[in-house]
């Protein structure tokens, strides 16, 4: 398993400076990371930079970010522009009321606006909703936190979503755990699972791995990495 190849290498704090990112896209070509994930600002030069240098690694923009609260039709604005400013993927915050709800329908159609107008500048993007899932699972028993995953995953399913995204880790509720994780991949059918929000460690990334994530979404890409060379025995990072 080639762990870097999971890691989408992320920046998302408002106050990133440029060469912050610069070192983000660098760091990212070193170790075959997936994906470099910034905010939208950062999308063009990311994106410049990395076809430039003919890099298997691909541009993630957020959309939505971080709170989701705004119109579906501003997230399909700003995925469009993502979308032609470059961004291979674009990870979008579900709204966080209709996720608690739990209501496929309503869920669906905000999800299906997002993906078909982004996929109409650019086909191949991969598209990632972002549920909240320490939210969705706090103060309610298992089986209304299931409802809530379930339906959030139906919806990701039947909107032409690529994969489910368990925060965007600026949430108080919280980041990713194995127990989100491993309800997300239950109910996932045939997309994928994005963990993130509080993996920092080379352990805290395969417990999220080994619940059923196919995708990390962290800042501390290259501290798992050299864990995993460390654990190894290995000296290439």
């Amino acid at each position: 398993m080639d762990i870097a190849r999971m890691i989408d290498h992320t920046c998302l704090k408002a106050e990133a400076h440029r060469t912050e990112i610069r070192t983000l896209v660098d760091e990212a070509m070193i170790h075959g990371f997936a994906s470099v994930c910034v905010n939208g600002s950062y999308v063009k030069s990311v994106s410049k930079t990395l076809r430039a240098r003919s890099s298997s690694v691909k541009t993630c923009s957020v959309v939505g970010f971080p709170l989701g609260a705004m119109s579906e039709n501003v997230k399909k604005i700003e995925a469009t522009v993502a979308a032609k400013d470059g961004a291979d993927e674009i990870d979008f915050v579900g709204n966080l009321p209709a996720l608690v709800e739990g209501d496929v329908e309503v869920l669906r159609e905000q999800f299906t606006t997002i993906v078909k107008e982004a996929r109409a500048v650019n086909p191949d993007l991969v598209v990632k909703v972002i549920i909240e899932s320490a939210y969705l699972m706090k103060d309610v028993d298992g089986v209304e936190a299931e409802r809530r995953i379930a339906a959030a995953c139906q919806a990701a399913i039947e909107g032409g979503v690529d994969f489910v995204k368990t925060s965007t880790g600026f949430h108080g509720a919280g980041g990713a755990s194995v127990e989100a994780v491993q309800l997300m991949k239950k109910h996932a059918g045939p997309i994928k699972v994005k963990a993130s929000g509080g993996i920092r460690t080379y352990d805290d990334a395969m417990r999220m791995i080994d619940a059923g994530a196919n995708r990390l979404g962290c800042s501390a890409g290259v501290s798992i990495v050299q864990g995993l060379a460390s654990e190894s025995g290995g000296s290439g990072y």
